[in-house]
């Protein structure tokens, strides 16, 4: 590595470790009040946030960014808005920091108590969306945690701007600036440099695509809560509500395409197709989804043969892959097979099925009757969420303050010895 890099990763992180120091003890108060301010200076600012977001869709649309990427960066003032009500939500959070997780007596005299603790300083890498930097900048304050955010090269300006704003609420609250800090070049070295810098970051979560992913995943050398994809299933079951299940499957799909909460593959029962028909296939082609499939379903006018890789793709795009399966648990081994551990939604309105559904699969998020586009942090009532852990340790699910806490032990004794 290139040792300005490494200087660069050195300087701030220096200042992150400080920060973290200090943000480990800073009141509730101060953590509210520098998250609503922030939340004042976005809306404030939204005609610069506007013309910055401007400047990154021409430098992306140059760069040949997908449609889903494309919509990933796009700001507006309805998402704006979204960004100030997310800042606002996570300030009206209780504070995860100092939270008595357990606590018991010994018969040796000890009191013990596990109490929650910021995990340090968190890395964030993350691709296109510049709502991240905010996010991520919320969520880490409140769990009492330092910040270094890696915004992708493409919502450099976006990422700018909106960090500005953070800034300001940390100094009009009196915490240190360095609490949320941005890596202020493009240049893809400082990844890098972040995924090596053991002596100053905690954890590092990737927020994008596979290649960022598995990247990060592969060379990391600091701890990493991550998921590669968001192959989302959609199963209705032989018991579904038919109207329900129209709802649920056109918006899981179509709601938004580019998110890792969208549904990526449709599972329909035998029993339900012999009942209904191909409402649901029918309903998606109608909304403009490709539909790639096998089999019986082919027989729909529209549907196009599925290649041997489609089971298992995050299309991230108006496309979906559709199969016929022989009940639930035909439909879990197929999810076992080529889900990616995100999410799984079960339609039916038999107990005994969603009941088996939901304690023999091991994903994240498991749902019934409800749309996989809820697989989101501020949906959970987390007031937002720095990426979704598909993996098995610490954090899994959306990652909100509550998950960017460890714990440490507070024993108590009165003169106690060991005997």
């Amino acid at each position: 590595m290139d040792a300005q890099y490494a200087d660069l990763m050195a300087e701030i992180g220096l200042k992150a470790r400080a920060a973290a120091a200090e943000l480990a003890y800073a009141s509730s108060e101060r953590k509210y009040a520098a998250l609503v301010s922030a939340a004042h200076f976005v809306w404030d600012a939204r005609a610069a946030i506007l013309d910055a977001n401007s400047e990154d869709m021409a430098y992306a649309e140059a760069k040949g960014l997908s449609p889903a990427m494309m919509d990933r960066l796009r700001l507006d003032d309805h998402r704006l808005r979204g960004i100030v009500d997310a800042l606002r939500a996570v300030a009206e959070q209780r504070d995860p920091v100092g939270r008595v997780l357990a606590e018991w007596d010994r018969p040796n005299g000890l009191h013990i108590q596990r109490v929650a603790t910021p995990l340090g300083v968190v890395g964030v890498i993350y691709e296109s969306r510049p709502n991240v930097t905010a996010d991520a900048g919320a969520l880490c304050l409140k769990a009492g945690n330092a910040v270094i955010l890696r915004g992708g090269s493409e919502s450099f300006h976006s990422s700018t701007a909106l960090h500005d704003c953070m800034v300001r609420g940390l100094r009009e609250a009196r915490l240190p600036e360095a609490a949320i800090q941005l890596i202020p070049t493009r240049d893809r070295e400082m990844v890098s440099a972040m995924l090596a810098a053991t002596p100053y970051i905690d954890v590092i979560v990737p927020r994008g695509g596979k290649g960022l992913v598995g990247l990060v995943q592969r060379e990391a050398r600091v701890p990493v809560f991550a998921h590669l994809e968001g192959i989302c299933h959609i199963y209705a079951d032989r018991d579904a509500d038919v109207e329900k299940a129209r709802r649920v499957v056109i918006n899981a799909k179509t709601r938004r395409t580019g998110v890792c909460g969208a549904a990526e593959c449709l599972l329909i029962d035998w029993q339900f197709y012999t009942r209904h028909g191909a409402v649901l296939i029918e309903d998606l082609l109608k909304a403009g989804v490709e539909v790639r499939t096998e089999g019986e379903l082919l027989k729909v006018a529209g549907t196009v043969p599925a290649a041997p890789d489609d089971f298992g793709r995050e299309f991230l795009d108006m496309v979906i892959a559709a199969k016929l399966v022989d009940g639930v648990e035909d439909a879990m081994a197929h999810i076992r097979t080529y889900g990616s551990n995100h999410t799984e939604s079960i339609l039916t309105e038999n107990d005994a099925t969603a009941a088996l559904f939901f304690q023999r699969l091991d994903s994240a998020i498991l749902m019934r009757n409800a749309s996989t586009q809820f697989a989101d942090g501020g949906e959970f009532g987390m007031g937002g969420e720095i990426g979704i852990a598909t993996g098995k340790l610490h954090a899994r699910g959306p990652v909100g303050a509550e998950q960017l806490c460890s714990f440490k032990y507070l024993v108590t004794g009165d003169g106690t010895i060991r005997s």
